[in-house]
């Protein structure tokens, strides 16, 4: 397939990623709202995708620069490696979804963008210095989440010690907001990369001098994304909301504010973290901190697990999709 042939299937593959983003992640935003009873189903994910719109409008696009800019050398990859990575960041997270494990798909497009370089170009087309700030904020982000998921609760517990049983009705009003706030800030972060990686596109396409965002391109990737969140992962759903521990209103509305405050803060500092590594440890987290028994540690050692194999696996499967794209271009 000529080079050029290759642009519009990278701009479907970067579409298709945010679409299966919103898919994915939304089980994790809606997933606490639903198990508390807070929201309807539907309600949840209606939200979930409203927020999903608006995100990427508001928080700028320092993400967007950090994954379509900082990572690769954009003189020594070429489209053919874009659509590479994309594909299997794509397989990786729909071998995961009918897994029902809720895998982080910024673990998987890092992985695919890796993977897919270094077959093609090897390591010199890698900026490791900017792959080493993005792994170190993935790292930190299920650290940082948990941390701020116990502390959450158990000041809320402080706080609301020897209040009625109504102050439930207050969390699962409450979860509203967290939730929609969640919602907002994940488009934010996720949304960006998406946006990244079609203005890398455009670059390598020569349809742009220069590395830019447009209105087109955040239009075009909020509204993937907000039709993703709206289809919802009912598999990963039922594996956030149920099996990780049994979710009361209290640790809905502490782990979606909890995580909401480290997914604001990292959109703005620019580093793309995972939005289903931040609400998962913020979820046991507040298991924790009410009993260390509360949280269902072998499906988190599932999980984890899924997390640590993403990178390479994903990475492996890009690597195979350029092989086949050389060889049937």
């Amino acid at each position: 397939m000529p080079h050029a042939g290759l642009l519009p299937w990278a701009v479907l593959a970067a579409l298709g990623f945010a679409f299966l983003n919103g898919f994915h992640d939304s089980a994790s935003i809606a997933a606490a709202g639903i198990a508390s009873r807070a929201m309807t189903p539907r309600q949840a994910l209606l939200w979930v995708a409203l927020g999903e719109f608006a995100g990427p409008f508001v928080l700028g696009v320092a993400v967007a620069r950090t994954v379509g800019a900082g990572l690769l050398n954009p003189n020594a990859i070429t489209l053919a490696v874009l659509l590479a990575a994309l594909l299997g960041a794509i397989l990786w997270g729909v071998l995961t979804w009918w897994w029902g494990l809720p895998s982080s798909s910024s673990h998987a497009l890092v992985g695919g963008l890796l993977g897919a370089t270094l077959a093609a170009a090897g390591p010199h087309a890698v900026q490791w210095r900017g792959v080493g700030w993005v792994l170190l904020a993935l790292f930190l982000s299920p650290i940082v989440g948990f941390g701020a998921g116990y502390l959450g609760t158990r000041a809320v517990f402080w706080l609301a010690q020897g209040a009625s049983p109504g102050i439930n009705r207050w969390f699962r009003g409450g979860q509203w907001l967290t939730t929609g706030v969640l919602a907002l800030s994940h488009g934010a972060n996720d949304g960006q990369k998406s946006m990244g990686l079609l203005a890398l596109a455009l670059l390598l396409a020569g349809r742009h001098a220069a590395f830019q965002v447009t209105f087109p391109m955040m239009a075009a990737v909020a509204a993937s994304l907000a039709l993703g969140a709206s289809v919802g992962g009912w598999r990963l759903i039922r594996t956030v909301g149920g099996r990780i521990l049994r979710v009361r209103p209290v640790h809905g509305f502490v782990a979606q504010a909890s995580s909401a405050t480290v997914m604001l803060a990292a959109s703005w500092l620019g580093a793309p973290i995972s939005t289903t590594q931040a609400i998962n440890a913020a979820l046991m987290g507040t298991g924790a901190a009410e009993r260390w028994s509360k949280v269902r540690w072998k499906i988190a050692r599932d999980m984890a697990v899924a997390w640590l194999l993403t990178i390479p696996l994903s990475g492996l499967m890009a690597a195979l999709c350029f092989l086949l794209l050389r060889l049937f271009s």
